[in-house]
């Protein structure tokens, strides 16, 4: 499936078991909400696919994996139910990948900032480079990664993600996130991560499906309530975007 480029592209390809989804944007990667609303829609479609072991995601080009929400689409947000609706396509996303019945591996090739950061921790098993520095820089322009904040905190836990979220304006390296547990492995290049996540997805493939299966409940264990929960966190970035502050922040 590929999708316009004025909304970016979403292309699917399927072989020996793994479903291969890649998202891109012209904006870093960037995601509007017909976007965001598409990846989710794959992955649901995908989670049901007996011929499907899998899924890799991963993002086009080799600059940035992701730089989080579309700026232009937050600049237009102009009621509250407005940016709950957009903040929410974040939140639909994050259930959509928490309740996949296939395991997900992250290819993380560059830099994630903000939803990018809540894409790759809420990956089962994540992938990525030296280059995969990450920020989270929501109250930097006057929100908060509100939406995001469960799926890092699971993987990277409380402390460090208050860490990042305080430090609005600065990078943690890649060291960093594998250290704190965002990434399961790093790499030098990526033509060694597409090695790493190649031999990675093949060897899950191999295994029970169903086993896959009832593991990746296990890691998902206590996130039930996140579908009340996200929507939530959603009106809060929603209410918040509507801000001066916010606003100014935004067109600078």
């Amino acid at each position: 499936m590929l999708t316009p480029d004025k909304n970016g592209t979403l292309l699917t390809t399927i072989e020996n078991k793994i479903a291969t989804v890649q998202f891109g944007h012209p904006a870093s990667n960037s995601f509007p909400r017909v976007l965001l609303d598409r990846l989710t829609n794959e992955l649901t479609f995908l989670s049901d696919n007996p011929e499907i072991s899998v899924i890799v995601l991963k993002s086009e080009g080799t600059g940035a994996f992701c730089a989080g929400a579309s700026f232009d689409e937050l600049l237009a947000v102009s009621t509250l139910e407005e940016g709950t609706r957009f903040f929410s396509g974040f939140a639909n996303l994050i259930n959509a990948m928490r309740t996949c019945k296939k395991i997900i591996v992250g290819r993380i090739h560059g830099k994630a900032v903000g939803g990018g950061v809540g894409i790759a921790a809420a990956c089962d098993y994540a992938l990525a480079t030296s280059e995969s520095a990450i920020k989270l820089s929501e109250l930097a322009i006057g929100i908060g990664p509100f939406v995001i904040e469960p799926a890092v905190s699971r993987k990277i836990g409380k402390m460090a993600m208050s860490e990042m979220a305080l430090d609005a304006h600065e990078w943690k390296s890649a060291s960093w996130a594998h250290q704190k547990g965002l990434f399961a492995k790093i790499v030098n290049s990526q033509e060694e991560l597409d090695k790493e996540v190649v031999a990675f997805s093949r060897k899950l493939a191999l295994y029970n499906p169903e086993a896959l299966y009832e593991i990746k409940k296990v890691f998902w264990e206590g996130t039930a309530h996140w579908d009340k929960l996200l929507k939530e966190r959603a009106a809060i970035s929603g209410k918040l975007v509507l801000s001066d502050f916010t606003k100014n922040a935004l067109i600078k």
